[in-house]
C-alpha cells in the first residue's frame, strides 16, 4: 500500500492506524509519525536484506562513536510538511481539526519584485491560515510546552531534495536565513522560535533594490510570538530591526558597513554602531521606510511610526555607494512581520509626497539581487575538516567574502552564536554562567539548520571539525546531488599550538583538552568517495598531513582510558569512561531518540560541556 502520510487528514490517519491495531490518540504530528513508522516496518518486512544494510550502518556508527558524532547528529525532520502544504518544520498546530494541513497550495505567479523575499521552496501554509496563538492572532504557537520526539536518523523520504516549481526557479535569491519562514505570497514571514531558535535573530532581504529616486515601503509587526521557554532575564525577546542594506551584506542588519537598521528598542545601527533614534515600537505598529537619492550628493534614509515622521536616521554619500543598490531588509527576533511594497490596494499610512512604493517602480528602475543556484547540481557544500582552533572559521569567512556571488551560508556554532548577539555584542560578554546552556541550544539549532539546508538550493560551508569519517558520511548523504567537497585545514603542530593559545586568550577555552585528545585519537583524512566529489588541502598537503596525523592518533590513544574500562549503556543514553588520574566523564548519547548533547565531564578535574561540534 502506498500512502502519502503527510497529506492524510486526521480522521484518515486514525483510520489507517486503527486498521493496524495501533493507538489512535495524540496530535496530528504524533499520528503521522506513528503511521510512518508502521509503513516503514511493513516495507522493511517486504524487502529482505534491507534490515541487514541498516544494521551495518548502525554498527559502523558505533565503531566510530565519538563526541562529534553524538552531539552533531541531525535530528529527523518530524512531520516536516515543508513544500507539501501541511504545516512547517516544527509540525506546529494542534492537529485535532479534521482538515488540518489540507489547505490547497496556490499557484506561484512568478512575481518580479512583487514579493518581498522569495523563499527557496514552498514553506507550508501561508501565515494567514496558521492556527491562532495565545494572543489571538493567526500564527503558529511555539511555546516551551512543545516537546517533539525525533528519531536519530532521517528516513530516505525526509532526506530527499524537495523540487521547486519550475516557473519560480529563475527568481530565487539566497536572501533570507534558513530559519526565517516565508509565506507563499512573499509579503510576510516569521522566524522559527522553538527551543534555542528563540535566541536567534533571523533576517531577510528583498529580491530587488534601488539606486535612484525617492522610494518607500511599510512593515507591520503582526505578532510578538510567545516564547515562554526563554528565561525572564532575556533582554528584548521580541525585537524587529528594519531598513536597507547592500546585496552582499549579511542578514544581520545594522552590524556592518552599508547596512542600516532602526530597531524596536529605539536604537538605530550601522556598522555595529548603535545610537538612540525615534522611539520604541512593537506589536501592531507600522514602520515606514524611506530612501531619498535626490538630496544632492547624499542619500538619506528616514522612518515613520504609525504615519508620524521620525526624521532622517542615516546619511551616506553616493560616492561611497559607488552605484550599488540598497535593498529593503528586515531582521527579527520572535516576531511575525508583513510588508506593503505597494501591492496593497491601500497603504497602512499615506506615503510622503514624492515617494513611490518599490513595487510600483518600472523594472528598469530596480536592481535584481543575486539569484540562487537554478538547479541542485549547481549547489555547492564545502565541508571543513580540522581540529579546533586550526583556522577553519577564518578560512570559511574569507572564502565567502572573496566569492560574494556564491552567497555561502556558513553552518556552524560560531555562525549561530553570531545570530544570538545582543546590541551587536557576542553573548560571552554578558552571559557568564549560562554559556554552556547557550552552546547546547546553538548545537540543537545547527542540527536543525543542516536538515533544512539539504532541502534548499543554496551554497553552504559546513564549519565544524568533521574529523570522524562516520560523521562526514552522515552529514553529506542528505546533500546528494550537490557538489560536495572537503576542505582540510591541517597546519603544522607548532602553528596549531600557537593558534590555540591565541584563541584561548581572546575568547576563552571552549574545547576541553580531553575532547581534543579524543578527536586526535580518531582523526582520519577524507578521501573522494560516493559522498565526496573532491578533497582540497589548504595548508599541509596530504602526505605531510598523514605523517602529522599518525603523531596525533598516537598522542590521543595514549592519553585515552584503557579499552577495558569503557562501557556502553545506550538504554540510559549515557556513555561513561573511567579515566586515569581520578574521576570519569559522561557523555549524552541521543541514539535512543531523546534530545540532548550536553555532557558532564569530571575526568580532567573539573566539569565542562560539549554541546556539539566544535568550530574554530
Amino acid at each position: 500500500m502506498s500512502v502519502d502520510v503527510k497529506k492524510l487528514k486526521v480522521n484518515e490517519l486514525k483510520e489507517e492506524l486503527q486498521r493496524r491495531g495501533l493507538d489512535t490518540k495524540g496530535l496530528k504530528a504524533d499520528l503521522v509519525e506513528r503511521l510512518k513508522a508502521a509503513l516503514e516496518a511493513e516495507a522493511q518486512a517486504d524487502a529482505p536484506g534491507q534490515g541487514e544494510q541498516e544494521d551495518e550502518y548502525c554498527e559502523d556508527t558505533r565503531d566510530n562513536e565519538d563526541v562529534e558524532d553524538v552531539e552533531e547528529q541531525p535530528e529527523a525532520a518530524e512531520d516536516d510538511d515543508e513544500g507539501e502544504g501541511g504545516g512547517d518544520v516544527e509540525g506546529d498546530g494542534d492537529g485535532d481539526g479534521e482538515g488540518d494541513g489540507d489547505v490547497p497550495q496556490e499557484e506561484d505567479e512568478g512575481r518580479d519584485s512583487g514579493g518581498y523575499y522569495e523563499d527557496d521552496e514552498a514553506e507550508g501554509e501561508p501565515y494567514e491560515s496558521q492556527p491562532a496563538s495565545d494572543s489571538g492572532h493567526s500564527m503558529p504557537d511555539f511555546t516551551a510546552d512543545v516537546d517533539i520526539q525525533k528519531s536519530d536518523m532521517m528516513s530516505e523520504e525526509e532526506t530527499k531534495f524537495v523540487p521547486e516549481p519550475a516557473e519560480t526557479v529563475e527568481n530565487k535569491p539566497d536572501n533570507c536565513d534558513l530559519h526565517f519562514k516565508v509565506s507563499r505570497d512573499r509579503y510576510s514571514g516569521y522566524p522559527l522560535t522553538i527551543e534555542g531558535f528563540a535566541y536567534l535573530w533571523a533576517g531577510a532581504r528583498a529580491s530587488h533594490g534601488v539606486t535612484q529616486g525617492r522610494v518607500c515601503y511599510e512593515m507591520k509587526i503582526n505578532e510578538e510570538i510567545p516564547v515562554k521557554h526563554l528565561p525572564s532575564s532575556e533582554p528584548d525577546p521580541h525585537v524587529v530591526r528594519i531598513g536597507w542594506s547592500l546585496n552582499h551584506c549579511s542578514t544581520q542588519l545594522g552590524e556592518e558597513a552599508f547596512s542600516f537598521g532602526y530597531g524596536g528598542t529605539g536604537k538605530k545601527s550601522s556598522d555595529c554602531k548603535f545610537a538612540d533614534f525615534g522611539e520604541k515600537f512593537g506589536e501592531n505598529d507600522v514602520i515606514g521606510c524611506y530612501i531619498d537619492f535626490d538630496s544632492g550628493d547624499e542619500v538619506e534614509m528616514g522612518y515613520s511610526k504609525n504615519g508620524v515622521s521620525l526624521g532622517v536616521a542615516f546619511r551616506t554619500t553616493k560616492e561611497a555607494l559607488a552605484g550599488r543598490a540598497l535593498f529593503p531588509h528586515v531582521l527579527v527576533k520572535n516576531c511575525a512581520v508583513e510588508f506593503n511594497f505597494g501591492q496593497k490596494p491601500q497603504p497602512y499610512f499615506p506615503a510622503p509626497e514624492g515617494y513611490t512604493y518599490i513595487h510600483d517602480l518600472e523594472m528598469e528602475d530596480k536592481i535584481r539581487g543575486t539569484k540562487g543556484p537554478a538547479t541542485k547540481s549547481e549547489c555547492e557544500i564545502l565541508m571543513m575538516v580540522g581540529l579546533p582552533a586550526c583556522g577553519k572559521t577564518t578560512w570559511a569567512i574569507k572564502h565567502a567574502e572573496t566569492n560574494p556571488e556564491k552567497k555561502y551560508n556558513i553552518l556552524g556554532t560560531n555562525a549561530i552564536m553570531d545570530k544570538m548577539k545582543v546590541m551587536g555584542l557576542r553573548r560571552q560578554k554578558n552571559y557568564a554562567g549560562r554559556w554552556d546552556l547557550l552552546i547546547q541550544q546553538a548545537t540543537q539549532c545547527l542540527n536543525r539548520l543542516i536538515e533544512i539546508a539539504a532541502r534548499k538550493r543554496r551554497n553552504y560551508i559546513l564549519d565544524q571539525t568533521n574529523v570522524y569519517g562516520s560523521a562526514r558520511r552522515r552529514k553529506m548523504r542528505p546533500f546528494e546531488g550537490f557538489q560536495r567537497k572537503a576542505i582540510v585545514i591541517c597546519p603544522t603542530d607548532e602553528d596549531l599550538k600557537e593558534r590555540t593559545l591565541k584563541q584561548t586568550n581572546e575568547q576563552g577555552k571552549d574545547v576541553p583538552d580531553h575532547a581534543v585528545l579524543e578527536m586526535k585519537a580518531n582523526f582520519t583524512l577524507p578521501e573522494a568517495c560516493d559522498f565526496l566529489e573532491g578533497v582540497t588541502y589548504i595548508e599541509l598537503q596530504r602526505e605531510e598531513a598523514e605523517a602529522l596525523l599518525k603523531q596525533y592518533n598516537e598522542e590521543g590513544r595514549k592519553a585515552g582510558p584503557p579499552p577495558e574500562k569503557r562501557f556502553d549503556n545506550r538504554q540510559g543514553g549515557f556513555r561513561g569512561r573511567g579515566g586515569s588520574g581520578g574521576g570519569s566523564f559522561q557523555r549524552y548519547d541521543n541514539r535512543d531518540g531523546s534530545r540532548g548533547g550536553y555532557q558532564n565531564r569530571s575526568g580532567d578535574g573539573g566539569s565542562g560541556y560539549r554541546g556539539g561540534e566544535w568550530s574554530s
